[in-house]
């Protein structure tokens, strides 16, 4: 089955990925009540979905009961994230890497962080932080990353990131990583702290949003500047 079939966003068995990248892993009962179709079919979608690589069953022991199955995403699911379109942009800063160092690469993504920070913030409207994180998770997802805004137990504002379209470059190369941060502080006028990091084994991306530093204050005046 070719790559488009899987990342057509209308169809079941993207919806299984992006649910399960966000959920962490679901029962077919869950993805049943998800897609409204019958447990024969999800069980379709979910056996073309383990062929290819993409998911695994697991058992799980949950407190007292009988365990019970549910499947989870692999790392090759990463693929299905990658931005191929860019193929040429990435090998490029490959090179760059290669040929000039991490020095000069990080001068490089700098400048490229601040032009993509400088496009998000035109479609942020609101004043209110919380609000303006959300839009920007419309932003990311619009873009193809799976994006949400959420409030923390100590009432911190985050925004979490559920795959990388530069995975397999970040691998090696964390800057990519720095990058993100930066941008998404420019972008929002706010400090950003990536408190956990799916290069780390994580299942994604949290950054921490607040406005209590000089950093903050720093991007405010960053953003000012971009929307100017």
């Amino acid at each position: 089955m070719s790559l488009s079939t899987f990342t057509r966003r209308e169809s079941p068995v993207w919806q299984i990925v992006e649910y399960l990248q966000r959920q962490g892993s679901a029962t077919i009962k869950e993805l049943e009540e998800l897609l409204g179709i019958t447990t024969t079919a999800v069980r379709q979608h979910l056996n073309t979905l383990q062929a290819e690589g993409y998911i695994e069953r697991r058992t799980v022991h949950a407190g007292v009961g009988r365990p019970h199955h549910a499947y989870f995403t692999t790392d090759k699911v990463q693929e299905l994230f990658a931005c191929h379109c860019d193929d040429l942009a990435l090998t490029l800063l490959e090179e760059v890497f290669h040929m000039e160092g991490s020095d000069r690469a990080s001068q490089l993504l700098e400048r490229v962080g601040t032009r993509l920070a400088r496009k998000y913030a035109l479609s942020l409207r609101s004043s209110v932080l919380q609000d303006r994180v959300s839009e920007l998770a419309g932003v990311l997802n619009g873009n193809g990353v799976l994006a949400d805004a959420l409030v923390g137990d100590d009432d911190t504002i985050l925004l979490r990131t559920y795959n990388c379209p530069f995975h397999e470059l970040a691998q090696g190369h964390r800057e990519i990583c720095e990058m993100d941060r930066e941008l998404i502080g420019k972008a929002l006028g706010s400090d950003v702290n990536l408190s956990k990091c799916m290069m780390e084994g994580h299942a994604g991306c949290t950054f921490v949003v607040g406005t209590d530093d000089k950093t903050g204050a720093q991007n405010r005046g960053d953003t000012l500047l971009l929307q100017a």
